[in-house]
């Protein structure tokens, strides 16, 4: 059994997030869902609009989901491990960034594959904070 692995804060749920849990589930028989807790939003200085026990409540609906786990730091490796995920999943706008680069060498020397997809242009939580409240 092939188990993938990805994480995101899934904070204002959108397409680019169901993009990415569909085309992984599409290369793992399980894929576990990392929902990153409020605690580590705030630590890398941003504040989620919606609390983590909603966000997980979603993403465990989500049909590609097979579990959501919460994800209390930026370890992939032990999570990887703990899981038993021989796969991780994560946009390609981290693709050849310094940490991700580290994160391929850690991964890759206990056999776990990194697979970047392709990031939905033009649609974020961000980008959606941003234009919230603002008439069309």
């Amino acid at each position: 059994m092939v188990i993938g692995y990805t994480t995101g804060v899934y904070d204002l749920f959108h397409v680019g997030h169901l993009n990415i849990l569909k085309c992984a589930k599409g290369m793992c028989d399980k894929l576990i869902v990392g929902v990153t807790v409020d605690e580590l939003v705030e630590y890398k200085g941003k504040k989620a609009v919606i609390p983590f026990e909603d966000r997980i409540e979603i993403v465990r609906s989500i049909r590609y989901v097979d579990a959501a786990v919460p994800q209390y730091d930026m370890d992939k490796l032990t999570a990887c491990k703990k899981l038993g995920a021989s796969i991780l999943f994560v946009g390609d706008d981290w693709y050849e960034t310094p940490k991700w680069k580290e994160y391929e060498e850690q991964l890759g020397a206990e056999g776990i594959k990194i697979i970047y997809f392709p990031y939905t242009k033009g649609v974020s939580s961000t980008q959606i904070r941003n234009e919230k409240g603002q008439d069309k």
